[in-house]
């Protein structure tokens, strides 16, 4: 939506008002974060209630790592739309930023039996704590000071992503 916008030269007019650009980023991550907030809560409902997953740790702690995780995705979404020239660039981005961190977030392999300089890129990438804070609420009955690390890095990463984005985010009149 903010790339189509750019193009279209609205964003141009909007950044004639006296909006600032984190202005608009934020407005963006509120209404993109609202459906994220609702995607969290559907697919964390199903997979408790419907198809039972066990769960050792308290639920809601599993829906804040999802909401989470969804705010960061947002995130890296709006930070990557800033870079595309184009919506079908902006699609060729997301497996470059998404494909490294599935690989090495530790749903494949453990993390740590990994080759040390994929461990140590593992260990920068917000999804590798996303993955670890959800392994935390599976396995431990209560909050532990992996599962706030985890939770702090993630939401830390995605405030720095849209800080990133709305700094990024450039006047482009086609």
């Amino acid at each position: 939506a903010t790339l189509r916008e750019r193009t279209s030269g609205t964003l141009e007019r909007l950044l004639a008002m006296p909006l600032g650009k984190g202005d608009l980023i934020a407005g963006y991550a509120l209404a993109f974060g609202a459906m994220a907030v609702v995607q969290s809560l559907l697919a964390t409902g199903v997979a408790l209630w419907v198809l039972g997953l066990d769960v050792v740790g308290s639920p809601w702690l599993l829906l804040l790592v999802a909401l989470l995780d969804a705010l960061l995705g947002t995130a890296l979404g709006l930070f990557v739309s800033a870079f595309a020239a184009s919506e079908f660039q902006a699609v060729q981005f997301m497996p470059a930023v998404i494909f490294p961190q599935l690989l090495l977030c530790g749903l494949f392999a453990a993390r740590d039996t990994m080759q040390p300089v994929l461990e140590a890129i593992s260990n920068a990438l917000p999804m590798s704590y996303a993955v670890d804070g959800m392994s935390q609420v599976l396995t431990h009955t209560d909050m532990t000071a992996d599962f706030v690390r985890d939770a702090v890095v993630v939401a830390g990463c995605a405030l720095l992503v849209l800080a990133l984005g709305a700094a990024t985010l450039r006047r482009r009149t086609p």
